[in-house]
């Protein structure tokens, strides 16, 4: 039962946006709940086949997850648009890590192809804020 004030989620398949949303939050939900094959069976939906192939290389690298870049699982997740151009639109995704005063955060900068809608690269959000407190996110490399 919705009370007032509740959030609403909606989306639609033709917006990068939501689907950069979509993606994260099926994913964490998958990480988290530990569901099999279910992680990999998204990064292949959501994802172009090159990023998949750097992401590959960058947790070989870095002994975590790279699209959370960190080797926990946040608590909560939020996208926003930040530009577009050149056939590309630009989200950064936020991951919560804890609860309360002493949650921390990690920006990530997410590119889509607008063409295909499909996420092209996953990076660490410009300078500026992108790791505040505290949290689990993975060392920089």
């Amino acid at each position: 039962m919705t009370q007032a004030g509740d959030a609403v989620r909606g989306g639609s398949p033709d917006s990068a946006v939501d689907r950069v949303a979509d993606f994260y939050g099926a994913y964490i939900d998958a990480v988290s709940d530990g569901t099999d094959n279910l992680s990999e069976e998204l990064r292949a939906h959501y994802l172009t086949e090159d990023l998949r192939q750097r992401l590959a290389a960058w947790e070989e690298a870095n002994q975590a997850d790279g699209v959370l870049r960190a080797q926990d699982v946040p608590t909560a997740w939020e996208v926003r648009y930040h530009d577009s151009g050149a056939g590309h639109l630009f989200t950064t995704v936020t991951l919560t890590w804890g609860t309360g005063p002493d949650a921390g955060h990690t920006r990530l900068a997410v590119q889509s192809d607008l063409s295909t809608k499909l996420i092209s690269d996953i990076e660490d959000a410009p300078a500026g804020g992108q790791r505040e407190a505290a949290g689990r996110p993975a060392a920089q490399a």
